[in-house]
């Protein structure tokens, strides 16, 4: 998980409880792409580019114990979060842009990102043009391993993109980050290919069953809703915006005997350098 936004908008204070409150669930999409990630070297060089509290680079450890391993995130709150016993303490870390980050130095065995590659979009660039960099920047039969989410047509992400344009708020909440962006599994694999890789890339939509009331609210607490909740520091104004939108994911997203229902597109890709 990364926290990077355009460059004409402020960076988003990113809440660590609230996006670990569901880590069982955002931890599966990690575990099915390091599950095709092939074996490295021994004591290799894996980075974790956007890894956020940590869970990412937790697993990173589990998988290669006796790697070299190092995480880099622009928010000082959750970098401390992975420094300690809830992230990964043996790793190092850096507080970078990952975006204007170039791997090359590090000689990499394996650039890992794990649903942080949509926030490093800038005015300027797409995500995709990170991909070549970090291609050249591994050793041969090195490894690009990647996910992100893909469902930013869902109601989740439309109802509030909406409801930022409604008079109510358009003035207040227009500053907040653009939507980030997911591109289509081709785009992906051509890019990848044309960076001289192999190209494994696929997608899967998980169906969750959140429990508790509003949990879509509570999901979207934790990362996409960030930029726009810092917009709205006066606390009355929150709790009415956090109403009406929890009002409509409610409607969306309708609750069940056994939770609620939650649809969640990821698109996945693991290359090796050739």
């Amino acid at each position: 998980m990364s926290r990077y936004f355009r460059e004409s908008a402020m960076p988003a204070h990113w809440d660590a409880d609230q996006y670990l409150r569901y880590a069982d669930l955002r931890n599966r999409p990690l575990a099915d792409l390091l599950a095709r990630v092939p074996e490295l070297p021994p004591r290799p060089t894996v980075l974790d580019l956007g890894c956020g509290p940590g869970n990412s680079t937790a697993a990173l450890r589990r998988r290669w114990p006796d790697a070299r391993l190092l995480g880099l995130d622009t928010s000082p709150d959750l970098l401390a979060r992975a420094r300690g016993a809830d992230g990964e303490p043996t790793a190092e870390y850096r507080e970078q842009d990952v975006a204007r980050y170039d791997p090359a130095p590090e000689r990499p065995d394996l650039i890992a990102s794990n649903a942080a590659l949509h926030w490093m979009d800038t005015d300027t660039a797409d995500h995709l043009e990170l991909l070549p960099r970090w291609a050249a920047a591994l050793r041969p039969g090195g490894v690009i391993a990647f996910q992100l989410p893909g469902n930013f047509a869902a109601p989740s992400h439309t109802l509030l993109a909406d409801l930022r344009r409604a008079p109510r708020w358009r003035d207040r909440l227009a500053t907040a980050r653009p939507d980030a962006s997911c591109h289509e599994p081709e785009r992906y694999a051509r890019t990848l290919l044309a960076a001289g890789c192999t190209a494994d890339v696929w997608e899967s939509t998980y169906t969750m069953v959140l429990p508790g009331p509003d949990p879509v609210l509570e999901w979207v607490k934790g990362s996409t809703l960030r930029p726009v909740l810092d917009l709205l520091p006066e606390p009355a104004e929150r709790a009415e915006f956090l109403a009406g939108y929890g009002a409509l994911l409610r409607a969306a997203y309708p609750a069940t005997g056994h939770g609620t229902l939650f649809p969640f597109r990821r698109v996945f890709a693991v290359a090796v350098k050739r």
